[in-house]
């Protein structure tokens, strides 16, 4: 192993020591335990006001049915798969009316369970981390389509009118699933319930699993369809009981993280090593791609409340991923067109 790689691999160990250090219930929070606030909603689902702010589905008649109908039909149509309930109004109003007299107080922001104080806007729960995630999308989009283009359109094909390079079913994967998981982000951070958090949860595990298949196949050169199969297969049947297990037994954040930060790690590993050692033209593009995306994961660490209720650590992550997904394709292009390139002087 060169020097650079045991830096590389050095390096990682003492990321992955940090990320195990700092790893804990992200649910667990102060603001929620606060008697104030508690007094607050509770008040508030009787009553149905919070101070002179007042819900119409808050309202109940003598016989206990809301006034009006169902909360879900009192909202615009556009609103109601939101489900901002009595409940969750409730809660979100509190908060607010509570962070304001820590303010006052001089008090620190608070977390309420498990998230920090967000304001809503347009009816969009986190709208910062919402609209990068969506610019997320928009850039994946561009970079498989230029992917695609530069495939199909610009390379020469085989005869049979396939591609010379060995990896391109495996980045049109890769592609799909980084789409789903953007759109299922934006989703999630539009507004956060058990359903648009499971398919959140979800789509990242699938997208880390085949991100890591990815990298197994792509740095040792695995083009035998039997040698990808079984590479390909436990990390498939893993992540496939992962999924699972969110979904129908338990939505475990704990195991979850540490699952997703093993298979990042991983992935983030393999690269590294394979960067140093390889002479691949485009190999510091991979560098800055790798480097960056570790020091951006340190985001997720350094967690903070969000300045005036709307940027936090995480919307300031999805900023970052923005250039490294550009970039990040910009490689997988170049990857296409060496790859092609020998496998035609071979050819002559």
């Amino acid at each position: 192993m060169t020097q650079m790689a045991r830096w590389s691999f050095h390096g990682i160990l003492a990321f992955v020591s940090l990320l195990a250090f700092v790893t804990h219930d992200v649910y667990a929070s102060v603001g929620d335990a606060d008697p104030i606030y508690k007094a607050c909603v509770e008040q508030c689902e009787k009553t149905g006001c919070v101070g002179e702010t007042c819900f119409q589905h808050c309202k109940f008649s003598s016989d206990g049915k809301p006034v009006g109908g169902p909360w879900y039909l009192q909202e615009p149509l556009y609103l109601r798969w939101k489900q901002w309930d009595c409940h969750s109004d409730c809660r979100y109003h509190c908060m607010l009316v509570r962070e304001e007299e820590r303010e006052k107080h001089g008090g620190k922001p608070v977390k309420y369970h498990g998230k920090w104080p967000f304001h809503r806007a347009y009816g969009f729960q986190e709208p910062v981390s919402v609209a990068l995630s969506a610019l997320n999308l928009a850039i994946q989009f561009h970079g498989w389509v230029s992917f695609f283009i530069l495939i199909y359109y610009k390379l020469p094909l085989t005869p049979s009118k396939k591609t010379y390079y060995e990896y391109t079913g495996l980045w049109h994967i890769y592609g799909i699933l980084s789409m789903n998981l953007w759109f299922w982000s934006a989703v999630f951070h539009s507004r956060d319930v058990e359903l648009t958090e499971k398919l959140d949860c979800s789509s990242a595990v699938a997208l880390l699993g085949f991100s890591l298949i990815l990298a197994v196949l792509r740095a040792f050169s695995m083009r035998d369809e039997a040698a990808r199969v079984m590479v390909s297969a436990p990390i498939i049947a893993f992540v496939t009981t992962h999924i699972l297990y969110l979904n129908f037994f338990k939505l475990d954040y704990g195991l979850n993280m540490k699952v997703c930060v093993a298979m990042g790690v991983a992935q983030l590993l393999i690269w590294a090593v394979w960067a140093s050692a390889t002479r691949h033209p485009s190999r510091f593009k991979l560098w800055v791609a790798v480097i960056g995306g570790g020091l951006a994961m340190l985001l997720e660490i350094y967690d903070f409340p969000p300045y005036q209720g709307f940027v936090d650590a995480h919307a300031l992550w999805h900023a970052t991923t923005i250039p490294l997904t550009y970039l990040w394709w910009s490689f997988a292009k170049d990857d296409a067109e060496f790859r092609t390139s020998s496998l035609l002087k071979k050819a002559k």
